[in-house]
């Protein structure tokens, strides 16, 4: 079973969920840790953490001035099952990493995914991995019993979907628009066509629709057709803002968006 799967649906019966990302190491290590406890404690329902890299070609500058400077102030792959750790002995949300594929070659798939496990995640999120050349991932995950999400894009072909639909555990990543990750004041109308064609192709899939999500009517309106609404750089903005009182009062503004 999939914890992820089984709170996205029973949030459903209420009216929705919202799912969080925040950066590991951002600023510090130490802090990372408690923007996230904050974020469960005050509604996010699935949190995810972002693993910095050196290359981040999919995120918007939010996100990626914030993942710079957790690297700079040496954040490592290493560093991040342990942080994991931590946070997953505080809080009952599911947890999720998302990353590049490249640390997780680098690292070892099989072993990534074992310290994954290990750390109390349960599962990844792989944006710039496509099921098609996913093999050792797909392996390793049912492995370690672990989610996997692939996202589907509004240019994507209804083979592609299909096959992301298919292969994803947890939920699919649906992507709201082409381009970049960010807060944008309007939601792209394609988040509705892409949702459609994830349960045309895959009716027993989950969605959840990210990049652009930054206010409360849109986490309303996204929950209204999809199982979640993702948002970081919102998340982000508001902690480089005000620090953690910035960030939980983002957080429990968006949360009423849920029901």
């Amino acid at each position: 079973m999939s914890r992820t799967e089984d709170t996205l649906r029973a949030n459903k019966q209420s009216g929705g969920s919202l799912i969080g990302y925040f950066p590991l190491g951002y600023p510090t290590l130490d802090d990372s840790i408690e923007a996230a406890v904050a974020m469960c404690e005050s509604g996010v329902d699935v949190l995810e953490l972002g693993i910095p890299y050196s290359d981040p070609v999919m995120d918007g500058i939010v996100i990626q001035k914030a993942t710079e400077e957790a690297l700079e102030n040496g954040f490592r792959l290493s560093n991040a099952f342990e942080a994991i750790r931590k946070i997953t002995s505080r809080v009952k949300a599911p947890v999720l990493v998302m990353t590049y594929w490249n640390p997780v070659l680098a690292y070892g798939v099989e072993r990534f995914a074992s310290d994954l496990a290990d750390s109390g995640a349960v599962g990844a999120i792989t944006p710039d991995l496509i099921p098609d050349e996913a093999t050792k991932w797909i392996s390793a995950t049912d492995a370690q019993n672990l989610d996997r999400v692939f996202l589907a894009t509004p240019s994507s072909s209804d083979s592609r979907v299909g096959n992301a639909s298919e292969s994803s555990r947890g939920f699919v990543y649906a992507v709201s628009t082409m381009g970049i990750t960010g807060a944008r004041e309007d939601l792209d109308a394609k988040a509705k066509e892409v949702v459609s064609r994830v349960r045309s192709n895959a009716p027993k899939s989950l969605t959840a629709v990210g990049i652009g999500i930054s206010t409360e009517d849109q986490v309303r309106q996204v929950n209204s057709y999809a199982d979640g609404a993702i948002v970081g750089s919102a998340f982000i903005a508001a902690y480089a803002s005000k620090g953690l009182v910035g960030l939980t009062a983002k957080v429990r503004e968006l949360a009423k968006g849920k029901s």
